[in-house]
Protein backbone atom coordinates (compact mmCIF):
# COMPACT_ATOMS: atom_id res chain seq x y z
CA UNK A 1 0.00 0.00 0.00
CA UNK A 2 1.53 3.31 -0.92
CA UNK A 3 -0.04 7.14 -0.13
CA UNK A 4 0.18 9.69 -2.64
CA UNK A 5 -0.53 13.62 -2.55
CA UNK A 6 -1.68 16.37 -4.81
CA UNK A 7 -2.30 19.94 -5.54
CA UNK A 8 -3.34 22.10 -7.83
CA UNK A 9 -1.10 25.45 -8.62
CA UNK A 10 -3.66 28.64 -9.90
CA UNK A 11 -1.84 31.44 -11.65
CA UNK A 12 -2.78 34.70 -12.55
CA UNK A 13 -2.16 38.34 -12.65
CA UNK A 14 1.39 37.40 -12.08
CA UNK A 15 0.77 35.07 -8.57
CA UNK A 16 -0.23 32.19 -7.73
CA UNK A 17 -2.31 30.61 -5.22
CA UNK A 18 -2.58 26.42 -4.15
CA UNK A 19 -5.54 24.28 -3.63
CA UNK A 20 -5.98 22.09 -0.91
CA UNK A 21 -3.90 18.80 -0.82
CA UNK A 22 -5.35 15.61 -1.81
CA UNK A 23 -4.64 12.15 -0.20
CA UNK A 24 -5.38 8.67 -1.99
CA UNK A 25 -3.60 5.68 -1.04
CA UNK A 26 -2.79 2.66 -4.12
CA UNK A 27 -3.44 -0.63 -3.09
CA UNK A 28 -0.76 -3.24 -3.62
CA UNK A 29 -1.44 -6.26 -5.86
CA UNK A 30 -1.89 -8.73 -2.82
CA UNK A 31 -2.22 -8.98 0.72
CA UNK A 32 -1.40 -11.90 2.49
CA UNK A 33 -2.41 -13.32 6.34
CA UNK A 34 -2.08 -16.19 8.07
CA UNK A 35 -3.88 -18.09 10.64
CA UNK A 36 -3.81 -21.48 13.42
CA UNK A 37 -6.40 -22.35 14.87
CA UNK A 38 -4.93 -24.00 17.42
CA UNK A 39 -3.65 -21.95 20.72
CA UNK A 40 -1.27 -24.64 21.62
CA UNK A 41 0.26 -28.11 20.82
CA UNK A 42 1.95 -30.83 22.62
CA UNK A 43 4.02 -33.26 21.55
CA UNK A 44 3.15 -34.95 18.31
CA UNK A 45 -0.14 -32.80 17.99
CA UNK A 46 -1.63 -31.45 14.80
CA UNK A 47 -1.94 -27.71 14.25
CA UNK A 48 -4.56 -26.44 11.70
CA UNK A 49 -3.38 -23.49 9.73
CA UNK A 50 -5.06 -21.22 7.08
CA UNK A 51 -2.89 -18.86 4.49
CA UNK A 52 -5.30 -16.32 2.51
CA UNK A 53 -4.05 -14.44 -0.47
CA UNK A 54 -5.87 -11.77 -1.98
CA UNK A 55 -5.70 -10.03 -5.42
CA UNK A 56 -6.58 -6.29 -4.64
CA UNK A 57 -5.47 -5.07 -8.15
CA UNK A 58 -7.42 -5.07 -11.47
CA UNK A 59 -5.43 -7.28 -12.92
CA UNK A 60 -5.76 -11.30 -12.55
CA UNK A 61 -2.58 -12.77 -11.39
CA UNK A 62 -0.94 -16.16 -12.46
CA UNK A 63 1.30 -19.00 -11.53
CA UNK A 64 1.28 -17.09 -7.97
CA UNK A 65 3.76 -19.64 -5.38
CA UNK A 66 3.07 -19.20 -1.68
CA UNK A 67 5.76 -21.07 1.16
CA UNK A 68 5.39 -21.87 4.50
CA UNK A 69 8.53 -22.54 6.42
CA UNK A 70 7.07 -24.59 9.13
CA UNK A 71 8.60 -23.26 11.76
CA UNK A 72 12.04 -23.30 10.99
CA UNK A 73 14.70 -22.41 13.19
CA UNK A 74 18.22 -22.30 14.24
CA UNK A 75 19.42 -24.26 17.44
CA UNK A 76 22.22 -22.76 19.94
CA UNK A 77 24.75 -25.38 17.92
CA UNK A 78 23.54 -23.57 14.71
CA UNK A 79 21.71 -26.28 13.01
CA UNK A 80 18.38 -25.33 11.44
CA UNK A 81 15.60 -27.11 12.68
CA UNK A 82 12.26 -27.47 11.46
CA UNK A 83 9.40 -28.61 14.09
CA UNK A 84 6.53 -29.02 11.86
CA UNK A 85 5.88 -31.86 9.29
CA UNK A 86 3.57 -31.10 6.95
CA UNK A 87 0.57 -33.89 6.68
CA UNK A 88 0.07 -35.15 3.35
CA UNK A 89 -2.83 -34.77 1.78
CA UNK A 90 -4.30 -32.50 4.21
CA UNK A 91 -3.96 -28.78 2.23
CA UNK A 92 -7.72 -27.70 0.75
CA UNK A 93 -8.17 -25.01 -1.63
CA UNK A 94 -11.01 -22.53 -2.31
CA UNK A 95 -11.00 -19.47 -4.48
CA UNK A 96 -13.89 -17.00 -3.36
CA UNK A 97 -14.97 -19.34 -1.11
CA UNK A 98 -15.24 -22.33 -3.66
CA UNK A 99 -13.64 -25.68 -3.27
CA UNK A 100 -11.11 -26.11 -5.23
CA UNK A 101 -9.29 -29.28 -6.35
CA UNK A 102 -5.77 -29.64 -4.69
CA UNK A 103 -3.42 -27.47 -5.45
CA UNK A 104 0.81 -28.67 -6.28
CA UNK A 105 2.57 -28.79 -3.00
CA UNK A 106 5.87 -29.61 -2.18
CA UNK A 107 7.14 -30.20 1.39
CA UNK A 108 10.67 -31.04 0.70
CA UNK A 109 11.69 -28.50 3.73
CA UNK A 110 9.23 -26.02 3.72
CA UNK A 111 5.72 -26.18 2.48
CA UNK A 112 5.51 -24.90 -1.01
CA UNK A 113 1.72 -24.71 -2.46
CA UNK A 114 2.44 -23.26 -6.50
CA UNK A 115 0.40 -22.73 -9.82
CA UNK A 116 -1.54 -20.30 -7.92
CA UNK A 117 -4.58 -17.86 -10.11
CA UNK A 118 -5.97 -15.59 -8.37
CA UNK A 119 -8.93 -13.43 -10.88
CA UNK A 120 -9.07 -9.24 -9.93
CA UNK A 121 -10.49 -8.63 -6.93
CA UNK A 122 -10.10 -12.56 -6.13
CA UNK A 123 -9.26 -14.30 -2.51
CA UNK A 124 -7.15 -17.61 -2.13
CA UNK A 125 -7.28 -19.59 0.92
CA UNK A 126 -5.42 -22.41 1.75
CA UNK A 127 -6.01 -24.97 5.14
CA UNK A 128 -3.65 -27.47 6.10
CA UNK A 129 -2.84 -29.38 8.98
CA UNK A 130 0.99 -29.74 10.51
CA UNK A 131 2.18 -32.13 12.98
CA UNK A 132 4.99 -31.83 15.34
CA UNK A 133 7.80 -33.74 15.73
CA UNK A 134 11.78 -34.48 17.42
CA UNK A 135 12.10 -30.69 16.78
CA UNK A 136 9.48 -29.26 18.05
CA UNK A 137 10.14 -27.32 21.59
CA UNK A 138 8.22 -28.43 24.32
CA UNK A 139 9.54 -27.15 27.55
CA UNK A 140 7.07 -24.53 29.43
CA UNK A 141 6.98 -21.03 27.32
CA UNK A 142 8.47 -22.61 24.07
CA UNK A 143 6.71 -21.24 21.24
CA UNK A 144 6.69 -22.28 17.33
CA UNK A 145 6.70 -19.11 14.73
CA UNK A 146 6.11 -20.17 11.03
CA UNK A 147 5.76 -17.66 8.27
CA UNK A 148 4.21 -17.82 5.07
CA UNK A 149 5.22 -15.80 2.17
CA UNK A 150 5.02 -15.12 -1.31
CA UNK A 151 7.08 -12.54 -3.18
CA UNK A 152 8.12 -9.36 -1.13
CA UNK A 153 5.02 -10.28 1.15
CA UNK A 154 5.13 -12.88 4.60
CA UNK A 155 2.75 -13.32 7.09
CA UNK A 156 3.62 -15.21 11.09
CA UNK A 157 1.65 -16.91 13.38
CA UNK A 158 2.86 -18.15 16.50
CA UNK A 159 1.67 -20.54 18.98
CA UNK A 160 2.93 -21.77 22.55
CA UNK A 161 3.37 -24.93 23.93
CA UNK A 162 0.85 -26.36 26.27
CA UNK A 163 1.91 -26.18 29.28
CA UNK A 164 0.35 -29.74 31.42
CA UNK A 165 1.06 -32.93 33.09
CA UNK A 166 1.39 -36.17 31.68
CA UNK A 167 1.60 -39.12 33.88
CA UNK A 168 2.19 -42.63 33.92
CA UNK A 169 2.85 -45.20 36.70
CA UNK A 170 4.86 -48.74 36.38
CA UNK A 171 5.06 -51.55 39.08
CA UNK A 172 8.03 -53.95 39.85
CA UNK A 173 8.28 -56.48 42.41
CA UNK A 174 11.11 -58.07 43.89
CA UNK A 175 11.80 -60.90 44.58
CA UNK A 176 9.99 -62.57 41.68
CA UNK A 177 9.78 -65.78 43.67
CA UNK A 178 9.81 -66.00 47.75
CA UNK A 179 8.87 -68.50 50.71
CA UNK A 180 6.21 -67.96 53.21
CA UNK A 181 6.65 -65.49 55.44
CA UNK A 182 9.46 -63.96 53.09
CA UNK A 183 9.88 -59.94 52.88
CA UNK A 184 8.59 -58.79 49.30
CA UNK A 185 9.10 -55.56 48.31
CA UNK A 186 6.38 -53.32 45.40
CA UNK A 187 7.81 -50.69 43.70
CA UNK A 188 5.67 -48.22 41.93
CA UNK A 189 6.96 -45.33 39.68
CA UNK A 190 5.12 -42.37 38.54
CA UNK A 191 6.33 -40.70 35.59
CA UNK A 192 5.47 -37.05 34.12
CA UNK A 193 6.00 -36.25 31.14
CA UNK A 194 4.87 -33.07 30.75
CA UNK A 195 6.45 -29.84 31.13
CA UNK A 196 4.24 -28.72 34.33
CA UNK A 197 5.37 -30.30 37.83
CA UNK A 198 2.94 -32.07 40.05
CA UNK A 199 2.23 -30.50 43.14
CA UNK A 200 0.84 -30.85 46.59
CA UNK A 201 -2.41 -28.95 45.48
CA UNK A 202 -3.04 -31.42 42.20
CA UNK A 203 -4.27 -34.20 44.58
CA UNK A 204 -2.20 -36.90 43.21
CA UNK A 205 -3.08 -40.17 45.18
CA UNK A 206 -1.81 -43.50 44.06
CA UNK A 207 -4.23 -46.94 45.26
CA UNK A 208 -3.25 -50.41 44.99
CA UNK A 209 -4.83 -53.43 46.32
CA UNK A 210 -1.23 -55.33 47.31
CA UNK A 211 -2.02 -59.17 47.13
CA UNK A 212 -0.74 -61.74 48.43
CA UNK A 213 -1.61 -59.32 51.59
CA UNK A 214 1.68 -58.06 53.37
CA UNK A 215 1.75 -57.07 56.92
CA UNK A 216 4.43 -55.10 59.47
CA UNK A 217 4.67 -52.75 55.76
CA UNK A 218 7.19 -49.76 55.60
CA UNK A 219 6.31 -47.30 52.64
CA UNK A 220 8.78 -45.04 51.42
CA UNK A 221 8.56 -41.67 48.76
CA UNK A 222 11.53 -41.26 46.75
CA UNK A 223 13.57 -43.03 49.45
CA UNK A 224 11.94 -40.74 52.88
CA UNK A 225 9.89 -42.50 54.77
CA UNK A 226 6.19 -42.06 54.84
CA UNK A 227 3.99 -42.57 58.43
CA UNK A 228 0.43 -44.75 58.14
CA UNK A 229 -1.91 -41.99 58.56
CA UNK A 230 0.00 -38.97 57.46
CA UNK A 231 1.86 -40.57 54.33
CA UNK A 232 -0.42 -43.31 53.28
CA UNK A 233 -3.28 -45.90 54.54
CA UNK A 234 -3.54 -49.77 54.40
CA UNK A 235 -5.66 -52.46 55.28
CA UNK A 236 -4.05 -55.30 56.13
CA UNK A 237 -7.10 -57.70 55.92
CA UNK A 238 -8.07 -56.36 52.33
CA UNK A 239 -4.76 -55.16 50.82
CA UNK A 240 -5.76 -51.80 50.33
CA UNK A 241 -3.58 -49.11 49.81
CA UNK A 242 -3.55 -45.57 49.55
CA UNK A 243 -1.46 -42.37 49.96
CA UNK A 244 -2.51 -39.36 51.19
CA UNK A 245 -3.87 -36.95 49.07
CA UNK A 246 -1.16 -34.51 48.31
CA UNK A 247 2.05 -36.33 49.58
CA UNK A 248 2.82 -37.50 45.94
CA UNK A 249 4.53 -34.32 44.12
CA UNK A 250 6.34 -35.54 40.64
CA UNK A 251 8.87 -32.66 39.08
CA UNK A 252 8.06 -31.66 35.58
CA UNK A 253 9.87 -33.60 32.50
CA UNK A 254 13.46 -31.80 31.12
CA UNK A 255 13.92 -31.13 27.95
CA UNK A 256 17.55 -31.54 26.11
CA UNK A 257 18.13 -30.58 22.19
CA UNK A 258 20.77 -32.21 20.30
CA UNK A 259 23.06 -29.80 18.88
CA UNK A 260 24.04 -31.02 15.91
CA UNK A 261 20.55 -32.93 15.22
CA UNK A 262 17.97 -29.92 16.89
CA UNK A 263 16.24 -33.42 17.56
CA UNK A 264 14.44 -32.86 21.58
CA UNK A 265 14.95 -35.58 24.06
CA UNK A 266 12.47 -35.91 26.28
CA UNK A 267 13.87 -37.16 30.49
CA UNK A 268 10.68 -37.64 32.37
CA UNK A 269 10.15 -36.43 36.55
CA UNK A 270 9.93 -39.01 38.22
CA UNK A 271 8.81 -40.21 42.14
CA UNK A 272 9.01 -43.59 43.21
CA UNK A 273 6.95 -45.44 45.88
CA UNK A 274 8.32 -48.36 47.42
CA UNK A 275 6.24 -50.55 49.99
CA UNK A 276 7.48 -53.52 51.17
CA UNK A 277 6.27 -56.42 54.06
CA UNK A 278 5.84 -60.00 55.00
CA UNK A 279 3.96 -62.19 52.94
Amino acid sequence: MATFYNQATLSFGGGAVNSNVTEAEVLSGLTLSKTAFSTSYGKGDGIVYAITVTNQGQTPLTDITVTDDLGAYTTEGGTVAVPLSYVDGSIVYYLNGVAQPAPTVSAVGNLEISGINIPAGGTATFIYEARTNEFAPIAAGSTITNTAATGDLSASTTVGAEETQSLTVAKAVCPAVLTDNGTLTYTLIVQNLGNTPVVATDGVILSDTVSPVLSDITVTLDGAPLAEGTGYTYNETTGEFSTVDGVITVPAATYTQDPATGVVTTTPGVAVITITGTV
